[in-house]
Order: C-alpha cells, then sequence, then structure tokens
C-alpha cells in the first residue's frame, strides 16, 4: 500500500490526468479493508449456494457495457460515472471462480461421474464471459478467466487422457490462428476483427522492440540504479505508467534494491496465501482459494515480466500496486473471502 501510494504520488510529474490518482487509490484502499473487515465476519456460504445468480449477473452486466460502456484506449469495457469507472470483466472473476467451484464440488460430490459432461458444462461457462469479453476487446480478461478454467481442472480430479485432449485442442487451434495470421491475414481479419487483430498482432511482434511504451520503460528501469531517483523528479514519459507500467514507476522513485524489497514483500504474501490453501478441508472453498492463488500468481508475473519486457504487453496490472479501482477492489473481496474461509473461529464452529 505505501509503495503504491509513493507511485501515485509520483505519478502527477509524468503527466497531468494522474494528478488526484493517489487521492483514488487512498479510496480504493480504505474500501478494501472495510471489505475484508465486512466479509470476514459475515456467513458467505450464500456466495456458493447462489453463485450461478451472481455468473448470470456478471454476464448480463458484460452485455450491458457493450451497448453502454465508454471507449477508453480502443475497449468498450467501462461503466464511467461522475467519480469512478467500474470495469464488469474484473468482477466476472469472483462470479466465474464461486460458479465453477460450486459445478466442481458437485462433479466431486458425485463421484466424478460423467467427466465429459463437467468438462463441457465447465467449457460453457466459461466460453459465454470470454467471448463477450472478447467483444469489448480485452484480452488480459480472456486469459484470466482460462486460467480459472484450469486452475479448476487441476483440482477436480479428472483423469489425464482429458488433459491429453486438451493439450492437443489447444494446439490445433493455435495452430489454425498462426496459419491465418502467416499466410490468410485478411481471413484472420474478418473472423476476429480489426481492434483485436492488432492486439493480437502486437502481442506476437513484443520482441521486435517497436513499441515505444517499452523502450521508454527500459530507459527509466535502466536509469535508475541502485536506489531510484526519488520522489518529485520528472520522468521520461511511459503510456500507463501507473497501471500497466507501476512496477517500472516504482523502480524509477527506489532503484532495484527497493525492487527487491517490494518483491521479496509479494513473495512473503504469496507464501501467506498459499498456507491459507493448505488451511482449509471443504473442497468447494479449496478450489476457490486455489483458483485465486493461481491467477494472483500469473498477475504478478506477467506484469513484472511485461515491464522488463520478456512478456508482451496485456494490460493485465500488478496487484495492489498499480493504479485501479475494479482490479483492487476485486483482490480485496478475494482477500475477505479467503480469510473467512480460513477463519479458525468459522472453521471451530463446523466442527463443533
Amino acid at each position: 500500500m505505501i509503495a503504491s501510494f509513493f507511485c501515485m504520488y509520483e505519478s502527477r510529474f509524468v503527466k497531468e490526468i494522474y494528478s488526484n490518482y493517489l487521492i483514488k487509490q487512498v479510496l480504493w484502499y480504505s474500501i478494501g479493508f472495510l471489505l475484508i473487515l465486512f466479509l470476514k465476519k459475515i456467513k458467505l456460504n450464500f456466495l456458493f449456494r447462489y453463485s450461478f445468480y451472481f455468473y448470470l449477473l456478471g454476464n448480463f452486466l458484460l452485455v450491458l457495457v457493450l451497448f453502454f460502456g465508454k471507449d477508453i484506449n480502443g475497449s468498450k469495457a467501462w461503466f464511467h460515472f461522475k467519480l469512478f469507472s467500474f470495469q464488469p470483466s474484473e468482477f466476472m472473476k469472483i462470479a466465474l471462480l464461486l460458479y465453477l467451484s460450486n459445478v466442481t464440488n458437485a462433479f466431486k460430490k458425485n463421484d466424478k461421474k460423467n467427466e465429459f459432461l463437467y468438462l463441457i458444462k465447465c467449457a460453457f461457462i466459461v466460453f459465454i464471459p470470454s467471448l463477450l469479453v472478447f467483444l469489448e476487446p480485452d484480452t488480459g480478461a480472456i486469459i484470466i478467466y482460462l486460467l480459472l478454467l484450469l486452475s479448476v481442472l487441476f483440482i477436480s480430479g479428472l483423469k489425464k487422457r482429458w488433459f491429453v485432449i486438451a493439450f492437443l485442442l489447444i494446439f490445433l487451434i493455435f495452430g489454425s490462428f498462426f496459419y491465418l495470421y502467416f499466410f490468410k491475414q485478411d481471413t484472420l481479419i474478418q473472423l476476429i476483427g480489426t481492434s483485436f487483430f492488432y492486439r493480437m498482432d502486437r502481442i506476437i511482434h513484443f520482441k521486435d522492440g517497436s513499441s515505444m511504451q517499452l523502450a521508454n520503460a527500459l530507459t527509466t528501469i535502466g536509469n535508475a540504479g541502485l536506489f531510484g531517483h526519488g520522489i518529485q523528479k520528472e520522468l521520461l514519459y511511459v503510456p500507463e505508467f501507473p497501471t500497466d507500467f507501476a512496477f517500472t514507476l516504482f523502480l524509477s522513485i527506489f532503484g532495484f534494491i527497493g525492487g527487491f524489497l517490494l518483491l521479496l514483500l509479494f513473495f512473503i504474501l504469496n507464501c501467506f496465501f498459499i498456507s491459507k490453501y493448505f488451511s482449509v478441508k471443504n473442497f468447494e472453498k479449496k478450489c476457490f482459494i486455489h483458483g485465486f492463488v493461481f491467477i494472483f500468481l500469473f498477475q504478478q508475473i506477467q506484469n513484472i515480466l511485461m515491464n522488463v519486457g520478456l512478456m508482451p504487453i496485456m494490460g493485465i496490472p500488478l496487484p495492489f500496486l498499480s493504479y485501479g479501482g475494479s482490479n483492487m477492489i476485486v483482490y480485496f473481496i478475494f482477500i475477505g473471502i479467503l480469510l473467512n474461509i480460513t477463519s479458525k473461529k468459522i472453521q471451530n464452529k463446523k466442527a463443533d
């Protein structure tokens, strides 16, 4: 939190539109901590029991945003209000994971009968929001949804042959995509649209070094040194500095030593969440925590490697450091649910 506040404060010296990001980030953190306190104390079984309805609501919001959302950077993914913006695809992460956990738990209780039907159901559950987000378009959200699907399949106890089949299907899909990309680009553009094609083109060619965003980020990191430049310094402009490239912004302030300490903090937080996962006995809730930890780790790895040019730029923020209301609140909700699930008082009551 403190590191994020420093980044938001420094961002005002980068561009004027970032001048109120610190105030908003303080607000998101305040709301987040209140949500943790609230979610930790209430009974949350209804979230899993009625997860299907939360899933329906999430899809309904994804449809609405296509018609009434605000177009930002070529993506129609936000409801924009006077004081804040709301991104339905972020909150869909919670609804999707709750519902997948519920379906997987039912499959497990049924002695894992009819694995094919279970796979088709899970794939269909993920396909609907992925298609809606594809239309926005938002590549990062689609990847997160697919990772949530993988996380519940890994823990479901499926036979290995299904993973082999899934791997072959993925290989076939990607093979077809790259064939069209390199030999039939006009056909591919007709299938996926111009906007999404150029997003994919940017991902595929991220190593070409043609991105001003990445070039400026690498220059900023290279000039940071061991201790950084401190605050209130004018920095080389990097588009989406407080969001996608907040890690670069942090390194520019505190240098490589500060970056090492930040990574250490993330490591401790990851160990804490993983330890909570192993402390849970209830399979449905264990499945939920497994999915949360899965995407939490992925966002850290993807964002940090993206900042140093080892992964493509995909608009995936670094949890708790990057600016953003929706993503921040969603992860606080995840933590509130996790702490509720692993509460000793609640577990003792269930044991009694």
